[in-house]
């Protein structure tokens, strides 16, 4: 049954999906896992559709989704769940806009800001993909530090690695892929420099 929802509904969606929905900030969790320790996920857009079969969410408009640390801005954002549990989602932007995701981790000072024609985030490996025009950014205290650009370039927080391609819709120019990676001893002195401050 497929259906179709207004932003006056959305509230009342959003408190039904905080168990379902898609983040790239968790996969699927352990049965034990305590589930009041998952932050909250708020969606805002203009439209949603439901597809209770199928168990897919499309929100379309000016889509702004929070959950903890973590937000994403696209015009376009589908979501499913699989039998396991595992999140998967697809967010696209209009009009060569790109889509982009910020995720802080105030503990190591670091933010990750993320940006593509299309973004694609697999709960199961917990990696997001950028597609077309991506570029990976890197900060810790507010600094920029490591920075990948390609067509295609896949993140995965587990173990905060990349790994980009190139190609004609490439970031780079000559479609190539471009990197700009730190030494870590610039992190951490980024790092010990904020902390050092939040401590006076």
């Amino acid at each position: 049954m497929m259906k179709r929802l207004s932003i006056q509904h959305l509230c009342r969606w959003v408190c039904i999906s905080v168990l379902l929905a898609f983040s790239p900030l968790a996969g699927a969790q352990p049965a034990n896992d305590n589930p009041a320790e998952e932050p909250d996920t708020l969606i805002l857009s203009d439209t949603l559709n439901y597809d209770d079969i199928k168990k897919e969410s499309t929100f379309t408009g000016n889509v702004v989704m929070t959950r903890g640390q973590m937000t994403l801005n696209s015009d376009t954002l589908i979501m499913r769940e699989d039998d396991e549990g595992f999140q998967y989602g697809t967010a696209t932007a209009n009009n060569g806009e790109r889509v982009f995701i910020r995720q802080e981790n105030p503990e190591k000072f670091e933010v990750i800001e993320a940006r593509g024609l299309r973004a694609e985030y697999n709960g199961k490996t917990e990696e997001i993909e950028m597609i077309g025009q991506a570029v990976i950014t890197k900060y810790v205290c507010g600094k920029r530090l490591d920075n990948i650009r390609g067509e295609r370039v896949i993140y995965n927080q587990a173990s905060s690695t990349y790994n980009a391609s190139g190609g004609p819709n490439s970031a780079a120019a000559g479609g190539r892929v471009r990197s700009l990676a730190t030494p870590g001893a610039k992190a951490e002195a980024a790092a010990a420099e904020c902390q050092q401050n939040q401590s006076r």
